[in-house]
């Protein structure tokens, strides 16, 4: 099935995602269908209000009909003895049999069980309202699950957690890779062990995502996995899109994994949000519009939740270290300078910033926090040891044991010298000082990379002088940064949540141990100045635990995403404590 623009804009918000408005009590039709149907991928619950809920699910028929007949029922008690909500709706084809129903005139601060019935099937899950004042606010956030890559086990661990109030997804549910490159021979991202782990992609959805019936097929096999089938069922989720739910690097324009073969990329992106808005939990932000992710979430005078949109709608394409390197090898710094702080490149674009800022001026929430898609903090690395991460990403299998050797070895000397720094050694020369205060941004497809939008925001925040917290996904790994403007200001702090299965540091610069792992780490948190804490090597989750005097972020790791069978690796567990702006991490 495909879209054309002027098609797909005719098509409201409401309708783009088979929402039903429940308002209590109705009566029920009956709920047989002539065809048998199944319970597949599980029931999900989110966009959690005070007063609101949406609760979904998805039928699978026997034989596909135009549409299929299910009822739902909602109570505060387990037994269902006395129902608040329940009403007859159809889950139609042209929604990929995807229905979600937006649960009105609830109670705060309160527990629902619901369950949806079709023919003898019957298939329950438990969600929570938001509290209008509450004295705690508990997140669990999560990014970049990766199928090929390995099992949900995060998510299985989170849904035994009985005190976490919402799931916060921060993007990248999906991937859009197939199981091999163009050339039908090279595996594609995070694909090579998926044979004998068991997590290869069926023959129906192997390919890379180009069509609605591609990202609708993807996230049925996403969600069947029984990790996410048990975290969905037990607890509300907010959720924001991140790149791979249409394509690698995405921007407004474009994206690094499109090209002409594949077709129209603004067809492709309009498939790609209709499936995501099929297949999740989210309430439409604005009718007639589609593309507008980014919507705000009050936890009374506690927490206002800010979900920003840094991929899709005003991005900017990404600057790449690629096209600054001369052939010999130097550098055009000044080049470089003036393009990455150019104050027309955009991240969320003015209408996204002026709505952020108007929210911030407006909050009397005592914390605000951004929960969004790269890392904030600046994460600037000695230019030399960024020369050689660039000169390894491209590199070929042959080429790269030889750049990761000469990289340690750097690692080694930028780490001496840098201890002599701190320790003020009268010693160092001008020209070792240099190889470790000379550093460049790391990641230009994060905030690095958009430093004068990121300015404007930090001023912001000071000028109001509100309690800024940033929660970010996207790189895999795990990290606690201080949030520091241009002219070294104390502005917030950035907890950043490891991949729930996409490969992380460990696979990029060859990190084969722990203790590598642990050493390199350190080399890094040394070097970067303003990161506190970084894992470069395990997949998890991070629970974010608000009050009124403290903050309380903790990471956690699994040991195996190889199976179902895993444990928590207690001696990587990370616990930090924030009181407020000014005693950063």
């Amino acid at each position: 099935m495909e879209f054309t623009r002027r098609e797909f804009l005719k098509v409201s918000a409401i309708s783009f995602c088979s929402l039903v408005v429940s308002t209590g009590l109705s009566g029920c039709s009956t709920i047989f269908n002539p065809t048998d149907v199944k319970f597949l991928h599980g029931v999900a619950s989110g966009d959690p209000l005070s007063d609101k809920v949406i609760i979904w699910t998805r039928l699978t028929p026997k034989d596909e009909l135009k549409t299929l007949n299910l009822a739902y029922e909602v109570s505060k008690s387990v037994d269902f003895k006395v129902l608040v909500h329940s009403g007859f709706v159809k889950a139609r084809k042209k929604n990929n049999y995807t229905v979600k129903i937006d649960l009105h005139n609830l109670e705060e601060d309160t527990v629902y069980y619901y369950r949806f019935k079709s023919n003898y099937e019957v298939i329950e899950g438990k969600t929570k309202t938001l509290a209008s004042n509450p004295s705690s606010v508990k997140l669990a956030v999560f990014s970049c699950s990766n199928y090929t890559n390995g099992y949900f086990n995060a998510y299985m661990e989170a849904s035994k957690l009985s005190d976490v109030d919402v799931v916060l997804h921060l993007g990248d549910y999906i991937y859009e890779y197939g199981m091999f490159e163009d050339d039908g021979v090279t595996p594609a991202y995070a694909t090579k062990n998926a044979s004998k782990i068991g997590r290869e992609l069926p023959k129906h959805n192997d390919k890379e995502l180009l069509t609605l019936d591609d990202y609708r097929n993807r996230y049925a096999l996403y969600r069947s996995d029984e990790g996410s089938i048990a975290l969905h069922k037990n607890t509300p989720f907010i959720c924001v899109w991140d790149d791979h739910e249409i394509a690698n690097d995405i921007y407004k324009d474009g994206a690094e994994n499109h090209n002409e073969n594949d077709g129209d990329f603004d067809e492709r992106k309009l498939a790609a949000l209709k499936a995501y808005f099929e297949w999740l939990p989210i309430r439409p932000v604005k009718e007639n519009d589609n593309e507008t992710i980014y919507r705000e979430f009050n936890f009374g005078e506690l927490v206002n939740l800010y979900m920003l949109d840094t991929r899709v709608i005003a991005r900017d394409k990404q600057l790449e270290y690629s096209s600054y390197f001369n052939a010999d090898g130097s550098f055009e710094q000044t080049k470089f300078v003036a393009d990455v702080s150019n104050t027309n490149r955009s991240l969320l674009g003015a209408e996204q910033l002026n709505w952020l800022q108007n929210k911030i001026i407006s909050s009397s929430a005592k914390w605000q926090v951004l929960g969004q898609q790269v890392l904030m903090g600046r994460m600037n690395l000695p230019a030399e040891l960024l020369k050689l991460i660039v000169l390894l990403n491209s590199a070929s299998q042959e080429q790269k044991g030889a750049i990761l050797t000469q990289m340690n070895s750097l690692i080694g000397q930028l780490v001496a010298i840098k201890m002599r720094l701190l320790a003020n050694d009268p010693t160092l020369s001008d020209e070792e000082k240099a190889r470790v205060t000379t550093a460049l941004p790391y990641n230009l497809d994060a905030w690095d990379g958009y430093a004068y939008e990121r300015e404007v925001l930090f001023s912001t925040f000071k000028n109001l002088d509100k309690n800024l917290i940033v929660l970010a996904g996207d790189t895999h790994n795990s990290w606690a940064n201080n949030l520091k403007d241009a002219s070294g200001n104390n502005i917030g702090v950035e907890f950043a949540t490891t991949s729930v299965s996409s490969p992380g540091m460990e696979e990029y610069v060859g990190l084969s141990t722990t203790q590598a792992s642990i050493s390199f780490e350190n080399a890094i948190s040394l070097l970067v100045d303003d990161l506190q804490y970084t894992n470069l090597n395990q997949r998890g989750f991070m629970t974010v635990k608000f009050t009124k005097e403290e903050i309380e972020t903790n990471w956690y790791y699994v040991n195996s995403n190889d199976s179902t069978t895993y444990s928590i690796d207690t001696t990587r567990n990370k616990t930090i404590k924030v009181k407020d702006k000014t005693a950063l991490v």
